[in-house]
This record gives structure tokens, C-alpha cells and sequence, in this order.
């Protein structure tokens, strides 16, 4: 199932990302972020309460969680959106998707003594080099040649995302608390910070005028509800599902096949991708084997 689940918040990720294209443009970073996690907190509140009205979730839990949001949602996303800035998508993904894998292993393997076999070493190493070759081909944004802090931020980002995921798997591990409540309570520390970010920075949140000429509000939010219902609400569900029952390294490398999966969005919507990238693709499913060959990934 955790297998599964990491999968499923993968294809998630790479379908929100051709849906969030329309809408990058009319909402600032942090704007995106506030109504991201706001709708989802919501969705997710109506989801548990539903689900399991009656379960409490003692203060520990709660604060690892929370801070947990904090760190991996709110100042990760952050670090992530100034990587994209300055040095651009493709070089931002690769920095981020290669080293978040690997942080979270060795984390992992420090914080809560979670190790992986070396056969799942092995896959792990497939599928990031073969998910850097991808992105390399398809290469759309020109490097800069002075931009040391923007790799600085890409490498922060995957470090905040390497801390959530163990906090979270540590917390998951042990079954007391379920996926859509750890989701719900992760992005809510990650809404908080993006909230007071906001209010520093007097940021605005509704869309900006002079880009929405034209175009229809109602359309616009369409799509952008849509966008975060797969984007966030069910990635980050499925993510929690998987760091329940798989370990965190498996998950974060499995979660990295996003930008493959986005290949295989793209050729729905009638783009055809070259044939260098087609057998990265095909080599970053070989990882994808060797780590289900070795089991779920769950500590024996």
C-alpha cells in the first residue's frame, strides 16, 4: 500500500502541475500557498470529521506535525519557489527532487534508525539518475551563470523536505494517528507560516487585476479548486498514507517520479517527447521494479 500511495501522490503532482500552469501567473508564490493550504485544511477538516469524529491526537503528535508543516510545507516551499526564480524550473526540480531522496534517507537512518537494503539503495540510485537525465532533456530554462544562492535555496528546500518527511514517518510509523488528520495538521502549520509571511510582506492574495483581464473569473477558480484538490489535498493525503506504511526514503524517491509521470500528462494533452527521454523513462520504471521486488519498504 505504501508503494501504491507514493505512486499515487506522484501521478497527483504531475497532473496539478499542467492544471497550476494557467493559474502561476495570477496568483503570487505565497498567494498560491495561502489558498492552496486553505482549501485543502478545509476539505481535510470535513474529511476526518467524518471519518473519525472521535479521535483525539495527544500534544506530541500534534506538535511534530505542526512543526513538521512548518518546515517542509511552509519554509520548503519557500526555498523551492526562490530556487525557481533565480536558477529556473529545470535546474530548481533537479537540485530539489535529487536531494530530497537522498537527505531522507540519511535522516532517516539518524533520527529514527530506519535503514534501507542495498537493493533498495539500488533502485533509489536508478530512479534519481534517471529522473536527472529526464529533466536534463527537457531542459525549457537557460541557467544562469551567476546564481550560487539559488542553489542554495534548491538544497534548502530539499532539506526541509527530507525533516518533514521523517518527522512525519515517525509520527505514522506507529499507527496512532491516520493519514488525512496528519495531512490536515501538516498543512496547517505550513498555512500558519505562509499566513504570517503574508502579513509581513503585505503580499496580496487575490488575483492580480492586470493579468486577469479577459479572463474569467469563474474558469480561473474552476480549475485552480481542481488543481488543489489533486495537488494538495490528495497528494498530500496519499503521501501521509504512504509514510505509514512504507519507509520515508522509499517514498521520497518514489514521489521524485513526478517529473516522469508529468511526461506521460504531457502526451495526453498531444506533446510527444524525444526518445532519449522515453528510455530514462522506461530505465526510472526499472528503479521503480527493483524497489517493489524488495517489498513494501516497511520495516521488518
Amino acid at each position: 500500500m505504501g508503494i501504491l500511495a507514493a505512486l499515487g501522490t506522484a501521478l497527483c503532482w504531475a497532473i496539478a502541475a499542467r492544471l497550476f500552469r494557467g493559474t502561476g501567473q495570477v496568483f503570487t508564490p505565497l498567494a498560491m500557498n495561502f489558498w492552496k493550504g486553505t482549501i485543502s485544511v478545509v476539505l481535510l477538516l470535513v474529511i476526518t470529521l467524518w471519518l473519525t469524529p472521535s479521535q483525539t491526537i495527544d500534544n506530541e503528535a500534534l506538535f511534530w506535525l505542526l512543526l513538521s508543516g512548518v518546515i517542509g510545507i511552509g519554509i520548503g516551499d519557500t526555498f523551492f519557489f526562490k530556487a525557481l526564480t533565480t536558477i529556473g524550473d529545470s535546474q530548481a526540480v533537479l537540485v530539489a527532487e535529487t536531494l530530497a531522496p537522498i537527505f531522507t534517507a540519511l535522516l532517516a537512518m539518524g533520527w529514527i534508525a530506519e535503514w534501507i537494503t542495498w537493493q533498495q539503495w539500488l533502485g533509489v540510485g536508478i530512479i534519481l539518475f534517471s529522473v536527472d537525465m529526464v529533466i536534463k532533456s527537457n531542459k525549457r530554462t537557460a541557467t544562469h551563470i551567476v546564481a550560487s544562492k539559488g542553489y542554495l535555496f534548491g538544497v534548502g528546500a530539499a532539506v526541509c523536505q527530507a525533516i518533514g518527511a521523517v518527522i512525519s514517518r515517525d509520527i505514522l510509523a506507529g499507527g496512532d494517528v491516520d493519514a488525512a488528520s496528519a495531512a490536515m495538521y501538516r498543512l496547517i502549520g505550513g498555512l500558519a507560516l505562509v499566513a504570517i509571511l503574508i502579513g509581513a510582506t503585505r503580499t496580496p492574495v487575490l488575483p492580480k487585476p492586470s493579468v486577469m483581464r479577459g479572463q474569467s473569473h469563474g474558469r480561473l477558480w474552476s480549475t485552480f479548486f481542481i488543481a488543489t484538490l489533486l495537488g494538495t489535498t490528495a497528494a498530500i493525503f496519499l503521501q501521509m498514507l504512504a509514510f505509514a506504511h512504507a519507509k520515508a526514503a522509499v517514498v521520497q524517491t518514489l514521489i521524485a517520479t513526478s517529473a516522469i509521470m508529468s511526461l506521460g500528462v504531457a502526451w495526453v494533452m498531444g506533446e510527444r517527447a524525444s526518445w532519449r527521454t522515453l528510455i530514462w523513462s522506461l530505465a526510472a520504471l526499472a528503479g521503480v521494479a527493483v524497489l517493489v521486488s524488495t517489498g513494501n519498504g516497511s520495516i521488518e
